[in-house]
C-alpha cells in the first residue's frame, strides 16, 4: 500500500526506461491491484511484463474483493507474487493457502513468485532452515521440476 497512481506509473516508466540497459534478466512490476491498468499502459512496448501482488485460488464466485488467476490474466499480468512475508505474519496466510493458489496461478498460465521466510524470532532460535523447507515443501506441494 505505498505509491499512489501517478507514483506508481512514473516508477513503472523509470524501471521500463532502465530495462533497456539490462539483458538476461526477466524483470516484472508488481503493482498494487487498483493500479495494474495504469502501470500495463506505462511500461507497454517494454521489456519490462506486469505482476500482480495477490490472487485467490478460485477460478470464479462470490468472493468479494478478490481476484482470481483469469482476471490478473485479463489485465496483462504474466507474474503474481503469493505467500509474501506480510500475508502469511500479518494475515495469516498458510503453506495450504499459498499452495491453492500456486497450483491456480500455474492452471491459468501465470508465474507464481512464492516467497518464503522466516521471522527474526525464528531466525535467532535457529529454526531458519526448518521454516523456510517447510514453508517450501507446503507451498509447492504437488508439484515437480518439469512444472
Amino acid at each position: 500500500m505505498n505509491l499512489n497512481r501517478a507514483q506508481a506509473v512514473a516508477l513503472a516508466e523509470g524501471v521500463a526506461k532502465a530495462a533497456e540497459k539490462i539483458e538476461g534478466v526477466d524483470l516484472a512490476v508488481c503493482p498494487p491491484s487498483c493500479y495494474l491498468e495504469a502501470v500495463e499502459r506505462a511500461i507497454a512496448g517494454s521489456k519490462v511484463v506486469l505482476g500482480a501482488q495477490n490472487m485467490y485460488h478460485e477460478k470464479d464466485g462470490a468472493f468479494t474483493g478478490e481476484l482470481s488467476a483469469a482476471m490478473l490474466r485479463d489485465l496483462g499480468c504474466t507474474y503474481v507474487i503469493l505467500g509474501h512475508s506480510e500475508r502469511r505474519h500479518i494475515l495469516g496466510e498458510t503453506d495450504l493457502g499459498v499452495n491453492k493458489k500456486t497450483l491456480a496461478a500455474l492452471a491459468a498460465g501465470l508465474i507464481p513468485i512464492v516467497c518464503v521466510g522466516e521471522l527474526l524470532a525464528q531466525h535467532e532460535a535457529g529454526q531458519t532452515l526448518a521454516v523456510i523447507r517447510r514453508q517450501f515443501d507446503g507451498s509447492l506441494a504437488g508439484l515437480s521440476p518439469s512444472r
